[in-house]
């Protein structure tokens, strides 16, 4: 069984403060003493170190407290880290509550996963019941969890609760084996659901016994897929306008919710996929109730997609809404085997899950894991391994500056400008930019266009301004070395065509801002104010043209041309020359 570990460094301030995820790391010792220097150096009044265990056969997590330390650390127990607190259970039917029924789920996925059954199915079949119970460790472990979780809020001794939950589970395994062997629970035929609920509806124990009847429907399934199939078939016979048909509706979507959350039966529906980007992606396609492809002929996923697409079945969607979030937050890779890949999938999945954000998923919920997936991408062996094989410095740049475009969050972004100043400060890259193997413009154009990029970014102000003149020196310094402004000056031309030629190259963006801009706008002006240049000028235009323009137009079009380069009109006027 596959295994992958991590461990989450969580940090709280304040008395009653939350715990707020602070970092994610794959090594138990640097988790610690990341965390001892949260508490340290961070101001923390508290600080835990959460083991995450990643089953990718099941595809559940098994969590584990390993270190906590605080001013104010909250009385806890290991216990309660790994089981949410149950509420007090009195009598058989508050083991059907939903937070019950949330715990139970959460202790026995192994078990409801390998016999491919919901807890509904089992809290309704005597033969289920029967195989857990025979179990023994499984279900008095189960129980002891719960126990000692409740005994951390409560002056009641673990050893009452773990009395009383025995006896309430052994109350309520007897119910139903008596109500089996009674035939309490009616064996319902496709077509007959709709006579049921309705007769359901208006007795108190109608959901009880409606579900034992489901539990029956569905007793010979063989997979999730079957499954999912029988229990949409139920729908054609629920209408939502009467008693009964909301109840059948209901029950129908509690149970397909809870096959949603279980992992292996997920795994099964979505079927084999890629990678973790493709899976979450078809995953993305049914909660918005898009087509999507289904291999092996199965039915459940297409028929799923159909009543999503519909705005049916709202507790089902919004497992699907959880499982989407839950695994944005997930330290394993959409697409492990490239980073570019990674951000490829991730920045599609965004744009498509972006648009089911509303009463089934939240936008900050979304956010948060976007970029807390963004964070974890965001580290020296992750950004080292994806620059290795860059051709050339500028090349890695430019990877920096794609991954810049695909994550979120500020912090993040800052945090990824910290690799790209060292790559633009090293002699490599400059001297990329001063090789004579390069004509000098592919040079320049090239520097400009990453610029452009830097400015466009997401970084703070203050690096990007600060990458973005790093730039704009090297562009600097390869025009004065190769004296471009100068062999312009030098050449046998008129002062009109000198200037046009520096207007080509601003109109091919060969120019970083602001100081090598700067320097060929003065070029510009420069030539404007030349004795004879507008005469030249109009003599050009109507030579190039079809007919000869008069001065007044042809000023007018080259203000236009330089207000394009950033030179205004007022200096334009002032500058030119007759």
């Amino acid at each position: 069984m596959a295994k992958e570990v991590h461990f989450e460094i969580f940090s709280r301030r304040g008395a009653k403060g939350g715990w707020k995820l602070a970092e994610v790391r794959s090594d138990r010792d640097e988790s610690v003493k990341l965390a001892q220097k949260l508490m340290a150096e961070e101001g923390a009044t508290g600080v835990k170190v959460v083991k995450e265990t990643y089953d990718n056969d099941s595809g559940d997590y098994l969590s584990l407290k390993i270190f906590e330390d605080g001013h104010n650390q909250m009385k806890s127990t290991p216990a309660q880290e790994d089981v949410p607190h149950a509420l007090p259970c009195f009598k058989p039917d508050d083991l059907y509550s939903y937070h019950a029924r949330q715990t139970i789920t959460r202790l026995i996925p192994d078990f409801l996963a390998r016999n491919k059954i919901t807890l509904t199915e089992l809290s309704h079949r005597a033969d289920m019941l029967e195989k857990l119970e025979a179990t023994g460790t499984l279900l008095q472990h189960a129980i002891q969890k719960v126990a000692v979780a409740q005994a951390a809020s409560t002056t009641t001794p673990v050893q009452q609760i773990i009395k009383t939950l025995n006896e309430l589970t052994t109350k309520a395994f007897h119910r139903v084996y008596r109500d089996q062997r009674r035939g309490y629970f009616p064996d319902v035929e496709l077509g007959g659901f709709g006579a049921l609920a309705a007769k359901l509806a208006n007795q108190s124990d109608g959901i009880y016994v409606l579900n034992g009847a489901i539990a029956r429907y569905l007793y010979n399934t063989k997979s999730w897929d079957e499954k999912v199939v029988r229990l949409l078939a139920l729908m054609e016979e629920a209408s939502a306008d009467e008693p009964g048909g909301a109840l059948l509706l209901s029950a129908i979507d509690t149970v397909i919710a809870e096959i949603l959350n279980g992992s292996a039966a997920l795994h099964e529906l979505l079927g084999a996929r890629e990678n973790l980007g493709a899976a979450l992606m078809t995953l993305v396609q049914l909660f918005l109730g898009k087509e999507t492809e289904s291999e092996d002929g199965k039915l459940g996923l297409i028929s799923l997609t159909k009543r999503f697409a519909n705005d049916s079945l709202p507790e089902a969607r919004t497992a699907i809404a959880k499982r989407i979030t839950a695994e944005f937050k997930s330290v394993k890779r959409l697409c492990p085997e490239s980073l570019f890949d990674e951000f490829k999938t991730l920045r599609q999945i965004a744009n498509r899950v972006v648009l089911g954000v509303g009463k089934y998923l939240s936008h900050e919920d979304l956010i948060a894991a976007f970029t807390l997936r963004s964070k974890r991408l965001i580290n020296q062996v992750t950004l080292t391994e994806h620059l290795a094989d860059a051709a050339s410095p500028d090349e890695k740049l430019e990877r920096l500056l794609f991954i810049e475009e695909n994550i979120i969050g500020s912090e993040n972004k800052r945090q990824l400008a910290t690799f790209v100043t060292p790559i633009l400060t090293a002699t490599t890259f400059e001297s990329h930019f001063q090789s004579p193997n390069m004509p000098v413009l592919t040079r320049l154009q090239r520097l400009t266009a990453l610029c452009s990029r830097v400015r466009r970014s997401g970084f703070q102000e203050n690096q990007r301004n600060e990458i973005a003149d790093l730039l704009d020196r090297i562009a600097c310094d390869v025009e004065a070395r190769s004296k471009l402004f100068e062999s312009i000056d030098a050449k046998p031309i008129s002062h009109v065509e000198k200037a046009n030629m520096v207007l080509r190259m601003f109109t091919a963006e060969t120019f970083t801002e602001s100081k090598l801009a700067t320097r060929a706008r003065e070029q510009i002006v420069g030539y404007l104010a030349r004795p004879g240049f507008l005469t030249g000028y109009v003599e050009q235009i109507s030579k190039n043209g079809a007919e000869k323009l008069d001065a007044g137009t042809a000023m007018a079009d080259l203000m236009q041309t330089l207000s394009k380069i950033g030179i205004t009109q007022e200096t334009g006027l002032k500058s030119i020359a007759a």
